[in-house]
């Protein structure tokens, strides 16, 4: 890429110069970040699923079942029409993150749900012998011995969930109700085979969702009366029976 210098073709004082010299040496960097990602983040991870091994160090809880094909993740329950699962990443992520993804509903109903932030209730790993077990099953994680943030999309498990759709985000210990908006993901039927981009974006205390580029809801995590701020920790993706979803392109950006 060729960077044109303004000032051999006009005169300029010499601390515009400066500037301009300061510009010109680093914008080249600055387009090549801004092909992957915004100006001042980092990329932490990356997944295209490219294959079966990209998985293989996930841990799954509740039953499950996960296939790769196509740069494709699929994820079903693989249990009874009560059995739950949550598929957890072996990462450790900080606090000021950005989690992307593309999203497709195949099958419903169900609910989509992503946890993000996890940690025990004292702050160390979920995965501590010393927690309680757990197996997919929900109470053991809105309210128990973790403390993390759960934002459930594609709400379409009950029928009053299938009657007005919303996206939710609650904070545990404590299955906290703090931040809803509405869902504009359609019924599979009206998705044509469409993916929609998720994004979650964790600052310090505040916590916003957005599908399509579209904000759909913001939490302060000061605001409310529920514990601890949640910052950083594990992330997971949730799924209810008999939902059958594809993902693919997860990223986590620092910010």
């Amino acid at each position: 890429m060729r960077v044109l210098d303004l000032r051999q073709n006009m005169q300029v004082d010499p601390s515009i110069g400066d500037v301009l010299a300061l510009v010109n040496g680093n914008i080249t960097d600055d387009l090549a970040r801004c092909t992957s990602g915004v100006i001042g983040e980092e990329l932490l991870y990356r997944n295209t699923f490219s294959n079966g091994s990209s998985i293989s160090s996930w841990i799954p809880e509740g039953p499950v079942t996960a296939n790769v094909t196509n740069n494709t993740l699929t994820l079903r329950g693989a249990g009874n029409a009560d059995d739950y699962f949550v598929y957890w990443l072996p990462e450790v992520f900080p606090d000021r993150i950005r989690i992307s993804w593309d999203f497709q509903p195949v099958q419903e109903p169900g609910l989509a749900m992503f946890f993000f932030g996890a940690t025990s209730v004292s702050g160390g790993s979920i995965f501590d012998p010393s927690l309680k077990p757990r197996n997919g099953s929900y109470p053991q994680y809105h309210s128990s011995d973790i403390r993390l943030l759960h934002a459930s999309y594609f709400r379409r498990r009950w029928p009053e969930e299938r009657q007005f759709h919303v996206a939710n985000l609650r904070k545990s210990p404590g299955f906290n109700l703090v931040a809803q908006g509405a869902d504009p993901i359609p019924d599979v039927a009206d998705t044509l085979g469409a993916y929609y981009n998720i994004t979650v974006v964790k600052d310090k205390r505040e916590a916003s969702f957005y599908i399509n580029g579209l904000q759909i809801f913001t939490f302060d995590d000061t605001k409310t009366n529920t514990g601890p701020v949640v910052r950083g920790g594990r992330i997971a993706f949730r799924g209810m029976q008999p939902l059958v979803a594809n993902y693919r392109n997860l990223e986590v950006w620092s910010l």
